[in-house]
């Protein structure tokens, strides 16, 4: 009985990790949700306005925006003209169900919007559409 009360206590020296891994797997989950607000904020792309429209399937839509200055973005990646074509193929796959979304701004020459519907129309997409904001919206 005397051993058991000189024995020295070790002090435990494993940290507990695990809520460092919750608040860890918090903080992705938050940002995961918030950077594709933030990038869609910071497009400047204002969009011509219809009284008739519909919202698309966020899932099946792949979106192409076009600012004032002619720049393109894919998804919120700006991308060249040049590239358009392989980069859409590779957010297209292999699917034609797939939805191609151009939203560009009021002062985009037409000629440019053309292009970029020429690249999706090429690759065969299942369908195109033009990107407006609905009278309700503004």
């Amino acid at each position: 009985m005397a051993h058991g009360r000189f024995e020295r206590r070790r002090p435990i020296v494993d940290p507990n990790l695990i809520p460092l891994i919750d608040v860890s797997l918090i903080l992705v989950i938050i940002f995961m949700v918030l950077t594709p607000v933030l990038v869609q904020h910071q497009l400047t792309v204002r969009l011509p306005s219809s009284t008739q429209g519909a919202p698309g399937d966020s899932d099946s839509t792949v979106s192409v925006q076009i600012d004032a200055r002619g720049n393109i973005t894919l998804d919120g990646r700006p991308v060249r003209l040049q590239v358009l074509e392989s980069e859409l193929a590779l957010k297209l796959g292999k699917s034609s169900q797939k939805t191609v979304l151009v939203q560009s701004d009021k002062v985009v020459p037409v000629e440019r919007i053309v292009q970029v519907l020429d690249v999706a129309k090429k690759l065969g997409v299942g369908k195109l559409g033009l990107g407006v904001i609905s009278a309700a919206e503004r």
